[in-house]
């Protein structure tokens, strides 16, 4: 049986959870968990239910998958404020819109002058939820929206994409090592921990409209591929907050 190394990383990949904050939710004493995670004691059927629910597992991936190795694909959640910025943005819907509009925006950026832009423009994207069933299920077809990051004061040579403004705001983040190895598996997954990670140390997501959900950001570091996952968070007077959006890739 994993459970009690499983509940140990459990508690780590969750802001750090302490046995005394598991407790308290589980409403068992420190020493309970200590026992379960020692092997001592078990949990009953209703405090495993609970278990799977607060981290989002199921039963058998509790009690007898070795999670720890997982740790591997994943930093830790961390809160990062992200400062202003401008996104030329299109949006693409077709039975491979990552693909599309990477093209789409790959021949925007050299007839507008972009690439002529040092360093290099990032890209940010994410998944574009207004397709209708008969879409997807008739045509098999998915929405992915795409930008780059424009310098200030970069004027485009030619039109083409919808220039958006953001202003500073906070975001939960986390990133994903080779999130392309099993994309359906990790990238998902690395959505549910930051939501996981929100739940659990009292941070609530934002769904204003003044701001971007959720993004991600792929990027090459160390000879690996990297995707950083942001989910838009109020977090205001909670924990340190890290600046560190901006960086070059």
């Amino acid at each position: 049986m994993k459970l009690g190394s499983n509940l140990q990383f459990l508690r780590k990949l969750h802001g750090g959870m302490t046995q005394e904050r598991l407790a308290e939710r589980m409403h068992v004493s420190r020493q309970t968990v200590s026992k379960w995670e020692t092997g001592e004691a078990i949990p009953d059927v209703e405090k495993l239910l609970e278990l799977s629910r607060l981290f989002s597992c199921t039963l058998d991936a509790l009690l007898k998958e070795d999670m720890a190795p997982q740790a591997d694909y994943y930093s830790p959640v961390s809160i990062v404020t992200v400062p202003a910025f401008t996104l030329g943005r299109y949006v693409i819907i077709s039975p491979q819109p990552e693909d599309d509009v990477q093209m789409y925006l790959d021949h925007w950026a050299r007839k507008s002058g972009l690439y002529d832009v040092q360093p290099h423009p990032r890209q940010i994207g994410w998944d574009f939820p207004f397709v209708s069933m008969e879409q997807q299920n008739r045509f098999g077809l998915r929405g992915y929206v795409a930008g780059w990051l424009l310098p200030e004061g970069f004027e485009p040579k030619c039109p083409g994409v919808e220039v958006y403004r953001q202003e500073q705001a906070q975001y939960a983040r986390i990133t994903v090592h080779d999130p392309f190895r099993a994309a359906f598996d990790r990238i998902p997954k690395g959505y549910q921990r930051i939501l996981d990670f929100l739940g659990t140390n009292g941070f609530k997501e934002n769904h204003g409209t003044s701001f971007l959900g959720c993004f991600e950001e792929v990027y090459e570091e160390g000879g690996e591929t990297r995707m950083d996952i942001y989910i838009h968070a109020d977090c205001v007077g909670k924990g340190n907050l890290h600046t560190d959006f901006s960086r070059e890739r």
